[in-house]
This record gives C-alpha cells, sequence and structure tokens, in this order.
C-alpha cells in the first residue's frame, strides 16, 4: 500500500517538476493576476458612469483588490447586485425625454376652466364660454387676458387717454379750433340805462291790428 502511494506521488511530482507544466501554470498564473486587475479597472469606470460621487469608483475598485486574484469574482458578482442600475447618461436621456413630452402637452392649449382643447386663436371657449384672449383696439391682433401692453403695436392698455378739452371762444370771434364764434346777442342800452329823475317814461301803444 505504501508504495502504491508513494508510487502516485512520484508520478505527479514529476508531471510538475516538467518545464511544460510549470510554464504552463506560470502562464495560467499571469493571465489570473491580469484578469484580476482588468476587473478592478472595470469596476473603476463602470462606477464611474454610474453614480457623480468621486469616492465610489475607489472603492469598487479596493473592493477587487483585496478579494485576491484567487477570489475577485465573489466580489463581482456582488458588485453587480449593490451598483446603480442605470448610467448616468441614461438618467439624462430619460430626463430630457420626459421633459420634451411635458413641453409638448403644455404646447397644446387647454381651457382653464373645462380643460377642454381649444385653438390660440379663439376668443371664447365654445365649451364653457370662458374668455381666452382678447382684440386689440388699435391693431384688432390677439392678445392675451395678462398682458399689460399689445406684442404687435406697442399699445399700453393700463395706461388711459388724456379726456379731450373743452373748446371755448376765445376773443376776436375766434375759438381754440381756428373756426369763427357764433355772434352773441348785445344787451340793449335802453335797457341797462337808467333813467332820469323827472323824466317819464312812455310805452309805445301796440299796433292796431288790420281788420279783417
Amino acid at each position: 500500500m505504501d508504495q502504491i502511494l508513494q508510487t502516485i506521488g512520484d508520478t505527479i511530482g514529476d508531471f510538475f517538476a516538467n518545464p511544460i507544466v510549470q510554464l504552463s501554470i506560470q502562464l495560467l498564473f499571469a493571465y489570473l493576476v491580469v484578469i484580476w486587475l482588468a476587473t478592478s479597472y472595470w469596476a473603476f469606470r463602470d462606477m464611474q458612469q454610474r453614480t457623480a460621487n468621486p469616492v465610489a469608483p475607489y472603492l469598487a475598485a479596493a473592493g477587487v483588490i483585496l478579494f485576491t486574484p484567487f477570489f475577485f469574482f465573489f466580489f463581482v458578482w456582488i458588485y453587480k447586485i449593490i451598483r446603480p442600475h442605470e448610467k448616468i447618461g441614461e438618467v439624462w436621456e430619460r430626463n430630457l425625454a420626459e421633459e420634451a413630452l411635458l413641453a409638448e402637452v403644455e404646447s397644446i392649449h387647454h381651457c382653464p376652466t373645462c380643460d377642454r382643447r381649444v385653438n390660440e386663436e379663439w376668443i371664447i371657449c365654445p365649451t364653457c364660454r370662458t374668455r381666452l384672449n382678447r382684440v386689440c383696439p388699435n391693431c384688432s391682433r390677439l392678445v392675451g387676458l395678462d398682458w399689460s401692453l399689445c406684442a404687435w403695436c406697442g399699445k399700453d392698455f393700463e395706461r388711459r387717454e388724456p379726456a379731450a378739452a373743452t373748446l371755448e371762444p376765445l376773443p376776436g370771434g375766434l375759438d381754440q379750433t381756428g373756426r369763427i364764434a357764433a355772434p352773441q346777442a348785445r344787451p340793449s342800452l335802453r335797457a341797462t340805462r337808467p333813467a332820469r329823475p323827472g323824466s317819464s317814461t312812455r310805452t309805445a301803444a301796440p299796433d292796431a291790428l288790420p281788420e279783417r
């Protein structure tokens, strides 16, 4: 029995003592070390693409290194479970798609009262009769209800026009517009002159009507 075990041991020793086998073992170990270091670098780059934390990539690479060239594949398995599922670029693309969809929805005009879809050139909602726009009195174009001035002609809606001044006749027979004013009746001198003392006033007799 001992002779059999000794024969087996000598055979195994001769196998590993073969220069070709030793070279193969060295190449295999070197390949394993290269895979170990490459996995550490892959974990570093992968974590950089998945998080904005500057420390997390170094922790991922250090985890692969600490698990040695013989057990690093266990850390890779754990790393794939706990790492963020989405990359930063994928998150940005999703956010941009959501913003584009939201902008497209907001570009569709809706009635603020009944939330029905309306045309941007409508003045009144045909469903609930809510006023949507108004017409500029200066250029007759549609303007928003919350506009303080017209964007087309510049009319200020909050500024009131001054009232027209009342035209009064000026001395010399001309009014403020340069037109000839209507003549005014002058008071009678007889009616304004006082009566002299001792004089008798005569009253003119009315003319007799002609007989028919």
